[in-house]
């Protein structure tokens, strides 16, 4: 058996949480899979960004708000920086 951090992304509305969890892998089964802990925590971080509590969800991940780009009638980006200010993706 061998365990590995892992960040999950838990997406609710117009929030994430980046929740680190622990994925552990075995020679069996349907690895990997992660501890009854680790599943709560990711039901208790979704469940209080449904209930908008970021106070919670902040104690239990990174949380960060999604914000849509402004697209021009031609579908080019407006206001956000180009493409080669962000990089390929």
């Amino acid at each position: 058996m061998r365990k590995r951090q892992h960040k999950k992304l838990v997406h609710e509305g117009q929030y994430v949480a980046e929740v680190e969890i622990e994925l552990i892998d075995t020679d069996e089964g349907w690895s990997p899979y992660l501890s009854l802990d680790d599943a709560l925590k990711l039901d208790d971080v979704r469940d209080a960004l449904r209930r908008g509590d970021l106070h919670k969800a902040d104690r239990l991940a990174r949380v960060f708000t999604l914000t849509p780009l402004a697209l021009d009638t031609a579908g080019e980006q407006g206001t956000a920086p180009d493409r080669q200010q962000l990089g390929d993706f």
